[in-house]
């Protein structure tokens, strides 16, 4: 497939000015096979006039309440008509031209790549390195960590190759993988989502590759902020959930000795020490919720049905 359509994905969660200049910088773009698809999440100011006069050119959704981004990606992706999605954050601006070119080529190369993610960097520090590709996740403690985050860019992450998981805020995934592996499982609505996607399209035999000859720079932490309640809650809660979805029981078993004496006292004590009782609330409430679902969710199907999400308006085309 020479030229592929690539669905470009996109939320907007009370945003508009963000999303907008995030429109904006993918006129720079130098592929011509693409759509656009801005699904805003039910945001208290409704941006749709905004839009639609400002970029008549974009499938532009609403829908009646927040899908968080699990959910809001998997309604997009089931709108989208591409042959490729690129999801990808609204607090993202587009650094590389040619980047959709570069983010194709691992693809046409290798058929069992099923995501390729570019090299990240700091929207408010350009040469500072926010991902080179992940580590994988540490069975004891259920985190991971980006290559080269925080580094200063000279190069020494310039060389493509596989690696375990794809980033969230930029991702061309293969129609045939959502379409075989599933959607993003929406019980985890936002954080650890695409380090499950990806563990779970390795599992189905695809791979997944960082490619470093383009970039794309990230303003961080716009939606959730940074170490709020509601943040320490889902990373949290999403943790957990992550651990128990992808391990094995032995793995799982380490897991749940680290959390339970190390992970639990050591965060009370913090929260507590400063003064922050929201944030052990949030704590405590995440560690609660795995306890009250013992269910481990299964992967959303592509043919999910969105019941009781209203859409408006409809789509420009």
């Amino acid at each position: 497939m020479n030229n592929p359509l690539i669905s470009i994905i996109a939320l907007n969660y009370n945003q508009t000015e963000i999303s907008c200049q995030f429109l904006l910088s993918l006129k720079k773009l130098t592929f011509n096979n693409y759509e656009i698809i801005l699904l805003d999440n039910n945001s208290a100011i409704d941006p749709t006039s905004r839009i639609r006069t400002e970029f008549p050119e974009v499938r532009f959704y609403r829908t009646s309440k927040n899908l968080g981004f699990t959910g809001g990606n998997n309604l997009a992706m089931k709108l989208a008509k591409g042959d490729y999605f690129f999801i990808v954050n609204n607090d993202t601006e587009i650094a590389s031209v040619n980047l959709l070119e570069k983010l194709l080529e691992p693809f046409q190369k290798d058929p069992t790549i099923g995501m390729v993610s570019p090299k990240i960097r700091y929207f408010d520090n350009p040469e500072i390195i926010q991902f080179a590709g992940y580590n994988k996740i540490n069975p004891f403690t259920g985190r991971n960590s980006q290559i080269g985050d925080h580094e200063v860019d000279t190069g020494q992450y310039d060389q493509s190759g596989y690696t375990h998981y794809a980033h969230g805020a930029a991702m061309l995934v293969k129609r045939e993988v959502a379409e075989t592996v599933g959607l993003f499982t929406d019980h985890f609505f936002i954080y650890y989502e695409e380090l499950d996607w990806s563990a779970q399209t390795i599992k189905k035999g695809y791979n997944i590759f960082y490619q470093s000859q383009v970039y794309i720079l990230h303003k961080e932490s716009m939606t959730m902020g940074k170490a709020t309640p509601i943040k320490v809650y889902f990373l949290n809660r999403n943790r957990i959930m992550f651990m128990r979805r992808n391990s094995g029981i032995m793995q799982l078993s380490f897991f749940f000795v680290y959390f339970i004496f190390l992970t639990i006292p050591k965060n009370t004590l913090t929260y507590l020490m400063h003064f922050q009782f929201e944030h052990c609330k949030s704590f405590l409430r995440a560690i609660w919720w795995n306890l009250k679902n013992l269910t481990i969710y299964k992967t959303e199907p592509f043919n999910t049905h969105f019941e009781n999400v209203s859409l408006k308006p409809l789509d420009n085309n």
